[in-house]
């Protein structure tokens, strides 16, 4: 079980609550009409949806209705069939992942995509050097360059692993695993985070700790969870969309997702847990 850290940035004293900051501030991301086709299977159908500065919008759905590739076609993985997808007013048709990364949206990924024979700095280094234009200067020595390692530090202190900066990530449990992929995240300095499952395979202590950090890291990062474990859906977010079939078939808060009834019909069931 890992502790978070405090996160240090500066969060103004008088920012507005999220339910104000909704109402009145554009949307930092938006998303219309959004298809993907893979053969016949139409993955991603018609989508709208849209994130706004300081708000936590979560998708849910069962499993096979299409939210990773959701996620994937806003962080530039996969490339959209027909629709838009417009990110601080910028329209990002055509833009690859390390384009998407620089203009400030930062993903982490349902399996973690890290280096097992680096350490958890060198994983982080290399994920912001990944993301500068000339990706490949990685190749010249990084331990002169104090102002990279210190982000580095601190975006691994932050997650809970700065005591861990030096440790092979094979030898770390799936738990750190999860907190450096966030790590990695937050050091390319985004403007969004995009996460993807992020409890994904952690222990119950280890998900109410994650749990925590998100909360912290949400005064200060707008972002799109995609995640199953309902309780952080319901602690985390400030707006919920479901998908089945690729297609969002309910919008709201998570109140009123809980209680809408096409949504335990399509999704929940007769489960308690929401």
């Amino acid at each position: 079980m890992f502790k978070a850290a405090v996160w240090q940035g500066h969060i103004p004293s008088d920012r507005p609550s999220v339910a104000a900051a909704t109402l009145s501030t554009p949307a930092m991301l938006q998303v219309s009409g959004l298809v993907k086709n893979f053969g016949g299977l139409r993955a991603t159908d018609n989508v709208d949806f849209e994130v706004r500065g300081d708000e936590v919008h979560a998708v849910i759905g069962p499993n096979g209705a299409g939210k990773t590739t959701f996620i994937s076609l806003l962080s530039g993985e996969l490339r959209a069939d027909e629709g838009s997808i417009r990110f601080g007013g910028v329209e990002l048709t055509g833009l690859g992942v390390a384009e998407r990364a620089r203009l400030g949206l930062g993903r982490s990924y349902q399996i973690s995509q890290i280096f097992r024979d680096m350490t958890a700095l060198q994983n982080v280094i290399l994920a912001v050097q990944a993301t500068e234009p000339h990706c490949f200067s990685f190749i010249k020595p990084v331990h002169k360059d104090d102002g990279l390692i210190d982000n580095a530090l601190q975006s691994l202190q932050l997650c809970g692993l700065g005591k861990r900066a030096d440790v092979m990530v094979s030898a770390m449990a799936h738990g750190e695993h999860r907190q450096l992929e966030l790590a990695m995240a937050l050091a390319t300095q985004p403007k969004m985070l995009l996460l993807d499952e992020p409890m994904a395979g952690m222990s119950q202590g280890e998900s109410i700790e994650m749990i925590a950090l998100l909360k912290q890291l949400k005064q200060q990062f707008p972002m799109v969870l995609v995640e199953h474990d309902m309780d952080a859906v319901f602690t985390l977010a400030d707006r919920v969309s479901v998908l089945v079939y690729g297609r969002v078939v309910a919008t709201g808060t998570p109140d009123e997702i809980r209680n809408d009834p096409l949504v335990k019909e399509a999704y929940l069931g007769d489960q308690d847990e929401f």
